[in-house]
């Protein structure tokens, strides 16, 4: 079959659909109240770095006249277009949900927004004292006129843009000005009130009411919030810069300035205002979304702490310590002893942060290497990092600077890291280091030692207790041999060295799992059992595409779990017609990846910190790693084959037509909740007898046998 939009799902659309997938989570009325507000702020905040990156880089091949089709062929100039068809549908749907489901049902509970203009004389006067004293000092009105440009708005910053009318000279002139609301003060401003009852005025309506103070003897004729969306993509050239972590640095601050992508604006805002911010943002109306509803809803966050009205959020979790490492209090006796599978959050992050520290004051330890994109900045990771150099020990850290929106963090604790002694390396030129990697070298009583710490996500404790995420603890030699040469990779100058049980990408990754997805289509060639599972956040790679629809015409049954992008078309007759696609969105973020292929009974389990994406592939370090334990991967078949894949509240298949609907549940079967179900494990886990070991009692043993269809539902 010919390339085109019956093979392929254009890379774009399919991650709006996942956006559709999390504002479906704000429509539903199962989710407790407060959970739907974050989720409808996800949606803005998803959709922001969508514009900032895939609309700008689609952006700039327009403006270059590039004109080659996409996989799915679809020209950049119709793929803008289609974007903000559906966007607007997108936008329309969420801000309806806001207006009519969430603001009614939070005022039920107690919860409103107010206009300062319905307030009544007591908290006016509030409102005065707190605009004079915290509010006014910061605000800065900015007039458009021939001595003053229209000013450099920043990125995603909230402005009001103010129409005046002022007498110059005995003549009535209007004018137009900027007042840009200060991203130092919050979004809500909660009015004071007795008892539990929560009262807010939106800090832009709180400016509004006051402009007539900014601009003294000035006709204030209307006033409008405004938000510019810019490019913000960083464009370096390594090979070209003497200082890698300096070049960074000089980027960031461009970033505010970018390109402008998107102009968002008020529902009251005039045609003639917004045509006037249209040109001088060199914009055009496919640019333009009209919202009736907040602007930056990312900000309505501060409602969602879990400290307050509790019923109105998902259960409390506190994730317990995995059983083998209960009251075990040297981490090292306990991974000599066995492989340690870690499953995030169900299972607490501690024991990693815990690994660390003892690593750092252990005076047997003599080394630690470890790759960091994300960590949040985390105390206790980074302190482990100096405690250990202060008690004599080697450390290095692989920092990637360019983390996508983290690299102002990464470069202030780079910093920190340098300045106590640590060795900071930024990684290889033209590639991220993706992997999650962390090396101990011990000297044990029976000789050096390598304890490893490897994982689907990234060394950030916060996170760890929201995306769902694999991890490895294992002393095994082959795996010691292989982060070792991936650490001289990574800091020294060598070529990539062959490797014992890793599979690092872009040297070999990509290869292989072609010849795993092949492996299983020759197998079922030959009437042997074949099957593949594979769970990931996304799927674009056209190769891997191409090979899996070659194994669904081979007979070989293949369930993907895939939460965002997803470029294949499952369920196409004559193509994929063995292959499921499902998406679970829900109460954590799905985010490990697993990849376990029949291997004619003999199955192969394999994580990774890779999608099957080409940047993945071809343009970062990643590694993927063996679950070598039979006990280990017996547990990860049996929670993806059971539990996961078995999902019916969460989880929306995917249709030969790129529509998602709900899992409909089968007749006679209880609803399945996966996230659900591996809480209520993990808890009866935390009741049962400290030190039982992962048996094969505990997970089924799975032979990956094929499963029912996924069926729609309501």
């Amino acid at each position: 079959m010919a390339e085109g939009p019956n093979r392929y799902i254009n890379r774009e659309l399919s991650w709006l659909e996942f956006n559709q997938r999390v504002l479906d989570e704000a429509l539903d009325c199962r989710n407790p109240l407060l959970e739907r507000v974050k989720f409808f702020c996800i949606v803005s905040s998803n959709l922001d770095e969508f514009f900032e990156v895939r609309v700008a880089g689609l952006k700039q091949q327009v403006q270059s006249g590039v004109a080659e089709r996409s996989p799915d062929g679809l020209t950049p100039t119709e793929c803008c277009r289609a974007i903000a068809r559906r966007v607007r549908r997108m936008v329309k749907d969420q801000y309806t949900c806001w207006r009519e489901q969430l603001v009614p049902e939070l005022g039920r509970h107690g919860i409103r927004f107010t206009r300062v203009a319905d307030l009544d004389e007591e908290d006016r006067q509030w409102l005065d004292r707190f605009y004079r004293a915290e509010v006014r000092p910061v605000l800065t009105p900015l007039s458009i006129d021939p001595a003053h440009p229209f000013p450099q708005l920043l990125n995603k910053r909230l402005n009001l843009i103010v129409q005046v009318r002022a007498n110059i000279h005995g003549r009535k002139r209007g004018r137009l000005a900027v007042v840009e609301v200060p991203r130092i003060l919050p979004r809500l401003i909660e009015l004071p009130r007795d008892g539990g009852a929560k009262e807010y005025v939106f800090l832009g309506n709180l400016i509004g009411h006051y402009l007539a103070d900014l601009f003294p003897g000035m006709l204030i004729l209307g006033h409008w919030l405004f938000r510019v969306t810019r490019n913000s993509e960083l464009y370096l050239d390594e090979e070209d810069v003497a200082n890698l972590l300096s070049a960074v640095e000089t980027r960031l601050h461009r970033r505010l300035k970018g390109e402008a992508v998107r102009l968002e604006v008020e529902r009251d805002c005039p045609i003639d205002i917004r045509d006037e911010l249209l040109r001088t943002l060199h914009l055009d109306e496919d640019d333009l979304y009209v919202l009736d509803g907040p602007l930056n809803p990312t900000r309505l966050m501060t409602l969602c702490p879990n400290d307050r009205q509790p019923e109105l959020h998902d259960p409390p979790f506190l994730a317990p310590a995995p059983l083998v490492l209960r009251d075990a209090p040297d981490l090292f006796a306990a991974i000599r002893d066995r492989d340690i599978l870690l499953h995030h959050p169900y299972e607490s992050f501690e024991c990693v942060v815990g690994f660390l520290q003892q690593a750092a004051t252990d005076p047997r330890v003599l080394a630690i290497k470890q790759t960091l994109y994300r960590t949040g900045g985390d105390a206790r990771i980074i302190g482990a990092l100096m405690d250990a150099v202060h008690n004599g020990k080697q450390v290095t850290a692989v920092v990637e600077l360019k983390a996508r929106f983290d690299e102002a963090n990464n470069i202030e604790w780079s910093r920190q890291l340098e300045q106590a002694g640590v060795y900071v390396v930024y990684g290889l030129v033209g590639l991220k280091i993706h992997c999650k990697v962390t090396l101990v070298v011990r000297r044990d009583d029976d000789g050096i030692r390598r304890y490893l710490h490897l994982s689907t996500g990234n060394y950030n404790p916060t996170t760890a207790k929201l995306y769902t995420d694999i991890g490895l603890l294992t002393c095994h030699p082959d795996f010691g041999e292989d982060a070792t040469c991936l650490f001289n990779l990574l800091t020294g100058i060598c070529q990539f060295q062959e490797t014992r049980k890793f599979v690092v990408a872009p040297f070999e990754l990509h290869d292989r799992m072609l010849a795993l997805i092949r492996r299983e289509a020759d197998n079922a060639r030959r009437g042997l059992p074949a099957r593949i599972v594979a769970k990931m956040n996304s799927l674009v790679d056209r190769k891997i595409i191409d090979a899996l629809y070659e194994a669904s015409q081979a007979g070989v049954r293949i369930d993907l779990v895939v939460r965002g992008i997803c470029c294949l078309r499952a369920g196409q007759p004559g193509l994929s017609e063995t292959i499921t696609v499902r998406s679970i969105v829900g109460r954590f973020l799905e985010h490990s990846r697993i990849f376990a292929f029949h291997n004619a009974c003999r199955p192969e389990v394999w994580l990774s910190s890779a999608d099957w994406m080409p940047r993945n592939f071809f343009k970062r370090i990643e590694v993927a790693f063996p679950i070598e334990d039979g006990n280990l991967r017996d547990r990860v078949l049996w929670e993806l084959d059971s539990v996961i894949l078995g999902d019916t509240v969460k989880a929306r298949a995917l249709f030969p037509d790129g529509s998602y609907q709900r899992v409909r549940v089968p007749r006679g079967a209880k609803p399945l909740d996966s996230q659900a179900e591996l809480i209520r494990r993990a808890l009866e886990g935390a009741a049962s007898t400290p030190g039982r070991s992962e048996s094969a009692s505990s997970y089924p043993k799975v032979r990956l046998a094929p499963r029912p269809r996924a069926k729609a539902g309501s």
